[in-house]
Protein backbone atom coordinates (compact mmCIF):
# COMPACT_ATOMS: atom_id res chain seq x y z
CA UNK A 1 0.00 0.00 0.00
CA UNK A 2 2.89 2.48 0.89
CA UNK A 3 4.88 1.80 -2.31
CA UNK A 4 1.32 2.39 -4.07
CA UNK A 5 0.93 5.54 -2.86
CA UNK A 6 4.95 6.32 -3.30
CA UNK A 7 4.49 5.22 -6.72
CA UNK A 8 1.33 7.60 -7.60
CA UNK A 9 2.62 10.43 -5.77
CA UNK A 10 6.15 10.30 -8.26
CA UNK A 11 3.80 9.71 -11.26
CA UNK A 12 1.70 12.94 -10.01
CA UNK A 13 5.38 14.97 -9.92
CA UNK A 14 6.32 13.49 -13.52
CA UNK A 15 3.25 14.44 -15.02
CA UNK A 16 4.26 18.05 -14.16
CA UNK A 17 7.35 17.76 -16.50
CA UNK A 18 5.73 18.53 -19.70
CA UNK A 19 3.91 22.12 -18.27
CA UNK A 20 6.92 22.97 -16.80
CA UNK A 21 9.09 22.44 -20.38
CA UNK A 22 6.76 24.18 -22.02
CA UNK A 23 6.69 27.04 -18.98
CA UNK A 24 10.30 27.34 -19.53
CA UNK A 25 10.47 27.85 -23.22
CA UNK A 26 7.81 30.41 -22.82
CA UNK A 27 9.61 32.54 -20.26
CA UNK A 28 13.00 32.37 -22.21
CA UNK A 29 11.14 33.55 -24.82
CA UNK A 30 9.79 36.40 -22.92
CA UNK A 31 13.33 37.55 -22.02
CA UNK A 32 14.26 37.05 -25.33
CA UNK A 33 11.88 38.96 -27.38
CA UNK A 34 11.84 42.00 -24.81
CA UNK A 35 15.35 42.40 -23.54
CA UNK A 36 17.34 41.34 -25.79
CA UNK A 37 15.04 41.68 -29.32
CA UNK A 38 13.49 44.99 -27.94
CA UNK A 39 15.87 46.73 -25.52
CA UNK A 40 19.54 45.51 -26.71
CA UNK A 41 18.61 45.14 -30.67
CA UNK A 42 16.01 47.60 -32.13
CA UNK A 43 17.19 51.26 -32.17
CA UNK A 44 14.05 53.16 -33.17
CA UNK A 45 11.54 53.67 -30.23
CA UNK A 46 8.41 53.68 -32.37
CA UNK A 47 9.19 50.31 -33.40
CA UNK A 48 9.69 49.13 -29.91
CA UNK A 49 6.37 50.17 -28.64
CA UNK A 50 4.48 48.90 -31.03
CA UNK A 51 6.32 45.12 -31.14
CA UNK A 52 6.15 45.44 -27.46
CA UNK A 53 2.42 46.11 -27.28
CA UNK A 54 1.56 43.60 -29.49
CA UNK A 55 3.95 41.21 -27.78
CA UNK A 56 2.37 41.85 -24.69
CA UNK A 57 -1.54 41.19 -25.34
CA UNK A 58 -0.68 37.70 -27.34
CA UNK A 59 1.88 36.94 -24.46
CA UNK A 60 -1.13 37.36 -21.88
CA UNK A 61 -3.94 36.42 -23.83
CA UNK A 62 -1.42 32.55 -24.46
CA UNK A 63 -1.17 32.00 -20.34
CA UNK A 64 -4.42 33.14 -19.86
CA UNK A 65 -5.80 29.92 -21.83
CA UNK A 66 -2.73 28.03 -21.16
CA UNK A 67 -3.85 28.56 -17.74
CA UNK A 68 -7.84 27.72 -17.56
CA UNK A 69 -6.71 24.62 -19.77
CA UNK A 70 -4.47 23.42 -16.65
CA UNK A 71 -6.00 24.52 -13.94
CA UNK A 72 -10.34 23.83 -14.84
CA UNK A 73 -11.07 20.78 -13.23
CA UNK A 74 -12.40 18.24 -15.73
CA UNK A 75 -16.28 17.85 -15.10
CA UNK A 76 -17.55 14.48 -14.15
CA UNK A 77 -20.97 13.07 -14.18
CA UNK A 78 -23.71 14.06 -11.80
CA UNK A 79 -24.93 12.00 -8.92
CA UNK A 80 -28.28 11.11 -11.10
CA UNK A 81 -26.12 8.70 -13.13
CA UNK A 82 -24.30 6.97 -9.89
CA UNK A 83 -26.51 4.00 -9.01
CA UNK A 84 -27.96 4.60 -5.77
CA UNK A 85 -27.51 2.33 -2.55
CA UNK A 86 -30.28 0.18 -3.37
CA UNK A 87 -29.64 -0.85 -7.27
CA UNK A 88 -25.66 -1.08 -6.44
CA UNK A 89 -26.50 -3.61 -4.09
CA UNK A 90 -29.17 -5.49 -6.73
CA UNK A 91 -26.43 -4.74 -9.35
CA UNK A 92 -23.48 -6.51 -6.99
CA UNK A 93 -25.66 -9.55 -5.59
CA UNK A 94 -27.10 -10.35 -9.03
CA UNK A 95 -23.98 -13.00 -10.65
CA UNK A 96 -26.60 -13.33 -14.14
CA UNK A 97 -24.87 -11.34 -16.46
CA UNK A 98 -28.32 -10.83 -18.32
CA UNK A 99 -29.84 -9.76 -15.44
CA UNK A 100 -27.56 -7.11 -14.74
CA UNK A 101 -27.86 -5.49 -18.37
CA UNK A 102 -31.27 -5.42 -17.73
CA UNK A 103 -31.25 -3.74 -14.30
CA UNK A 104 -28.75 -0.90 -15.98
CA UNK A 105 -31.30 -0.57 -18.48
CA UNK A 106 -33.65 -0.56 -16.18
CA UNK A 107 -31.84 2.75 -14.46
CA UNK A 108 -30.95 4.31 -17.53
CA UNK A 109 -34.52 5.05 -18.97
CA UNK A 110 -35.02 7.83 -16.12
CA UNK A 111 -31.46 9.55 -18.10
CA UNK A 112 -30.82 11.01 -21.16
CA UNK A 113 -29.19 8.26 -22.68
CA UNK A 114 -28.88 7.21 -26.12
CA UNK A 115 -25.60 5.60 -26.66
CA UNK A 116 -24.18 2.14 -25.94
CA UNK A 117 -21.28 0.06 -25.77
CA UNK A 118 -20.15 -1.96 -28.77
CA UNK A 119 -22.21 -5.33 -27.19
CA UNK A 120 -25.55 -2.91 -26.92
CA UNK A 121 -25.59 -2.85 -23.06
CA UNK A 122 -25.37 0.33 -21.08
CA UNK A 123 -22.52 2.41 -20.95
CA UNK A 124 -20.93 1.45 -17.35
CA UNK A 125 -17.97 2.22 -15.91
CA UNK A 126 -17.35 -0.94 -12.75
CA UNK A 127 -14.74 1.52 -11.36
CA UNK A 128 -16.50 4.53 -11.10
CA UNK A 129 -19.99 2.51 -10.45
CA UNK A 130 -21.55 5.33 -12.85
CA UNK A 131 -23.84 4.97 -15.90
CA UNK A 132 -22.18 6.73 -18.34
CA UNK A 133 -23.87 9.92 -20.02
CA UNK A 134 -23.48 10.24 -23.89
CA UNK A 135 -19.56 11.09 -24.87
CA UNK A 136 -18.14 10.42 -21.44
CA UNK A 137 -15.23 8.11 -21.33
CA UNK A 138 -13.19 6.99 -18.00
CA UNK A 139 -9.59 8.92 -17.50
CA UNK A 140 -6.62 6.23 -16.33
CA UNK A 141 -4.64 8.82 -15.76
CA UNK A 142 -7.37 11.01 -13.93
CA UNK A 143 -8.70 7.91 -12.29
CA UNK A 144 -12.34 9.06 -13.32
CA UNK A 145 -15.28 9.74 -15.73
CA UNK A 146 -14.85 12.58 -17.83
CA UNK A 147 -18.16 14.35 -19.27
CA UNK A 148 -17.35 14.42 -23.33
CA UNK A 149 -13.56 13.49 -22.58
CA UNK A 150 -11.62 14.46 -25.92
CA UNK A 151 -8.08 13.40 -24.62
CA UNK A 152 -5.72 13.33 -21.65
CA UNK A 153 -3.48 15.89 -22.79
CA UNK A 154 0.02 15.66 -21.13
CA UNK A 155 0.97 19.13 -21.80
CA UNK A 156 -1.15 20.94 -19.84
CA UNK A 157 -1.59 17.66 -17.64
CA UNK A 158 -5.08 17.47 -17.49
CA UNK A 159 -8.01 15.90 -19.21
CA UNK A 160 -9.23 18.09 -22.03
CA UNK A 161 -12.90 17.59 -22.24
CA UNK A 162 -16.79 19.24 -22.12
CA UNK A 163 -15.45 21.65 -19.24
CA UNK A 164 -12.07 23.15 -20.90
CA UNK A 165 -12.61 22.11 -24.47
CA UNK A 166 -12.66 25.37 -25.48
CA UNK A 167 -9.95 26.79 -23.44
CA UNK A 168 -7.76 24.18 -24.76
CA UNK A 169 -8.74 25.39 -28.56
CA UNK A 170 -7.95 28.70 -27.33
CA UNK A 171 -4.68 27.75 -26.18
CA UNK A 172 -3.97 26.14 -29.32
CA UNK A 173 -5.16 29.30 -31.12
CA UNK A 174 -3.27 31.91 -28.85
CA UNK A 175 -0.31 29.66 -29.20
CA UNK A 176 -0.07 29.54 -32.57
CA UNK A 177 -0.69 33.33 -32.97
CA UNK A 178 2.20 33.91 -30.60
CA UNK A 179 4.46 31.89 -32.31
CA UNK A 180 3.69 33.79 -35.38
CA UNK A 181 4.03 37.10 -34.59
CA UNK A 182 7.34 36.33 -32.59
CA UNK A 183 8.96 34.79 -35.81
CA UNK A 184 7.67 37.46 -38.25
CA UNK A 185 9.17 40.18 -35.98
CA UNK A 186 12.19 38.55 -35.77
CA UNK A 187 12.80 37.61 -39.26
CA UNK A 188 14.56 40.40 -40.48
CA UNK A 189 16.82 40.74 -37.41
CA UNK A 190 17.91 37.33 -38.08
CA UNK A 191 18.57 38.05 -41.54
CA UNK A 192 21.01 40.81 -40.11
CA UNK A 193 22.87 38.77 -37.71
CA UNK A 194 23.13 36.22 -40.43
CA UNK A 195 24.95 38.57 -42.97
CA UNK A 196 26.56 40.41 -40.51
CA UNK A 197 24.47 43.87 -40.43
CA UNK A 198 24.74 44.13 -36.53
CA UNK A 199 27.18 42.95 -34.19
CA UNK A 200 28.07 39.65 -32.49
CA UNK A 201 26.89 39.37 -28.78
CA UNK A 202 24.22 37.52 -26.73
CA UNK A 203 21.53 38.93 -28.51
CA UNK A 204 22.34 37.32 -31.68
CA UNK A 205 21.81 33.50 -30.19
CA UNK A 206 18.42 34.71 -28.77
CA UNK A 207 17.43 36.07 -32.03
CA UNK A 208 18.38 32.89 -33.70
CA UNK A 209 17.03 30.69 -31.32
CA UNK A 210 13.82 32.47 -31.04
CA UNK A 211 12.91 32.10 -35.04
CA UNK A 212 13.77 28.02 -34.61
CA UNK A 213 11.76 27.69 -31.80
CA UNK A 214 8.81 29.85 -32.69
CA UNK A 215 8.38 27.93 -35.89
CA UNK A 216 9.03 24.71 -35.22
CA UNK A 217 6.39 24.95 -32.45
CA UNK A 218 3.86 26.88 -35.00
CA UNK A 219 4.48 23.96 -37.52
CA UNK A 220 3.58 21.10 -34.56
CA UNK A 221 0.81 23.30 -33.60
CA UNK A 222 -0.68 24.04 -37.02
CA UNK A 223 -1.41 20.88 -37.66
CA UNK A 224 -2.86 19.91 -34.31
CA UNK A 225 -5.28 22.96 -34.10
CA UNK A 226 -6.75 22.44 -37.78
CA UNK A 227 -7.54 18.52 -36.54
CA UNK A 228 -9.61 19.81 -33.80
CA UNK A 229 -11.27 22.41 -36.26
CA UNK A 230 -11.95 19.43 -38.30
CA UNK A 231 -13.80 18.00 -34.86
CA UNK A 232 -15.32 20.98 -33.78
CA UNK A 233 -16.91 21.06 -37.28
CA UNK A 234 -17.98 17.77 -37.67
CA UNK A 235 -19.05 17.68 -33.64
CA UNK A 236 -16.90 14.80 -33.04
CA UNK A 237 -13.96 14.24 -29.67
CA UNK A 238 -10.89 12.55 -30.75
CA UNK A 239 -12.26 9.14 -28.94
CA UNK A 240 -15.09 9.39 -31.28
CA UNK A 241 -12.88 10.04 -34.54
CA UNK A 242 -11.22 6.57 -33.84
CA UNK A 243 -14.55 5.01 -32.48
CA UNK A 244 -17.56 5.99 -33.53
CA UNK A 245 -20.40 5.97 -30.57
CA UNK A 246 -22.89 3.55 -31.11
CA UNK A 247 -26.85 4.11 -30.79
CA UNK A 248 -29.62 2.27 -30.58
CA UNK A 249 -29.43 1.58 -34.40
CA UNK A 250 -25.64 0.84 -34.43
CA UNK A 251 -22.59 3.42 -34.79
CA UNK A 252 -22.79 6.57 -36.47
CA UNK A 253 -19.94 9.17 -36.48
CA UNK A 254 -22.00 11.49 -37.14
CA UNK A 255 -24.33 10.84 -34.20
CA UNK A 256 -24.24 14.79 -32.75
CA UNK A 257 -23.30 16.68 -35.75
CA UNK A 258 -26.42 19.29 -35.69
CA UNK A 259 -24.93 21.72 -38.12
CA UNK A 260 -21.70 23.37 -38.38
CA UNK A 261 -23.94 26.48 -36.81
CA UNK A 262 -24.85 25.01 -33.73
CA UNK A 263 -21.75 22.59 -33.29
CA UNK A 264 -19.79 25.97 -32.83
CA UNK A 265 -22.43 26.99 -30.37
CA UNK A 266 -21.81 24.31 -28.59
CA UNK A 267 -18.54 24.56 -27.48
CA UNK A 268 -18.20 28.37 -27.65
CA UNK A 269 -21.51 29.14 -26.84
CA UNK A 270 -24.20 31.90 -28.36
CA UNK A 271 -22.50 34.96 -27.54
CA UNK A 272 -19.59 35.46 -30.60
CA UNK A 273 -17.91 38.15 -28.59
CA UNK A 274 -16.86 35.73 -25.96
CA UNK A 275 -15.91 33.30 -28.61
CA UNK A 276 -12.34 34.10 -28.06
CA UNK A 277 -11.57 34.79 -24.55
CA UNK A 278 -11.54 32.30 -22.00
CA UNK A 279 -14.78 32.18 -19.81
CA UNK A 280 -16.86 29.17 -20.12
CA UNK A 281 -19.47 29.77 -22.54
CA UNK A 282 -19.98 25.89 -23.55
CA UNK A 283 -23.72 24.87 -23.91
CA UNK A 284 -25.20 22.38 -21.61
CA UNK A 285 -23.52 20.79 -18.61
CA UNK A 286 -22.02 18.34 -20.62
CA UNK A 287 -24.67 15.28 -19.76
CA UNK A 288 -26.49 15.85 -22.61
CA UNK A 289 -26.48 16.46 -26.25
CA UNK A 290 -28.56 16.94 -29.23
CA UNK A 291 -28.71 14.49 -32.29
CA UNK A 292 -28.78 14.77 -35.52
CA UNK A 293 -31.49 12.09 -36.08
CA UNK A 294 -34.01 13.08 -33.12
CA UNK A 295 -35.61 16.22 -33.25
CA UNK A 296 -36.29 17.79 -30.42
CA UNK A 297 -40.32 16.99 -29.83
CA UNK A 298 -39.37 13.84 -30.32
CA UNK A 299 -37.21 13.74 -27.55
CA UNK A 300 -37.72 11.49 -24.60
CA UNK A 301 -35.91 13.82 -22.37
CA UNK A 302 -38.13 16.96 -23.00
CA UNK A 303 -40.91 15.07 -24.08
CA UNK A 304 -41.43 12.59 -20.87
CA UNK A 305 -42.04 13.79 -17.56
CA UNK A 306 -39.88 12.25 -14.64
CA UNK A 307 -36.69 11.41 -16.40
CA UNK A 308 -34.84 13.56 -14.50
CA UNK A 309 -36.57 12.85 -10.96
CA UNK A 310 -34.98 10.76 -8.69
CA UNK A 311 -37.10 9.14 -6.38
CA UNK A 312 -37.66 10.93 -2.74
CA UNK A 313 -35.01 13.72 -4.79
CA UNK A 314 -36.89 16.66 -3.38
CA UNK A 315 -34.35 19.35 -4.11
CA UNK A 316 -33.66 18.42 -7.25
CA UNK A 317 -34.93 20.06 -10.30
CA UNK A 318 -38.18 19.07 -11.73
CA UNK A 319 -38.57 17.43 -14.96
CA UNK A 320 -40.09 19.99 -16.30
CA UNK A 321 -37.49 22.73 -15.44
CA UNK A 322 -34.85 20.41 -16.95
CA UNK A 323 -36.75 19.98 -19.98
CA UNK A 324 -37.79 23.87 -20.16
CA UNK A 325 -33.63 24.17 -19.75
CA UNK A 326 -32.39 22.38 -22.40
CA UNK A 327 -35.37 23.81 -24.74
CA UNK A 328 -34.11 26.87 -24.18
CA UNK A 329 -30.53 25.75 -24.47
CA UNK A 330 -30.94 23.70 -28.19
CA UNK A 331 -33.27 25.75 -29.63
CA UNK A 332 -33.03 25.52 -33.37
CA UNK A 333 -30.84 28.64 -34.62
Amino acid sequence: MALSRALRCCQRIFSWIPVIIISSVVLWSYYAYVFELCFVTLTHDLERVVYLSIFHVCFIMFCWTYWKAIFTPPATPSKKFHLSYSDKERYELEERPDVQKQILADIAKKLPIFTRAQSGAIRFCDRCQVIKPDRCHHCSVCETCILKMDHHCPWVNNCVGFSNYKFFLLFLSYSMIYCVFVASTVFQYFLKFWVGDLPNGPAKFHVLFLLFVALMFFVSLMFLFGYHCWLVAKNRSTLEAFSAPVFQNGPDRNGFNVGLNRNLQQVFGEDRKLWFIPVFTSQGDGHYFPLRTLRESENPLLGSEGKWMEDGGSDEESAGEVASKWKCIFKCS
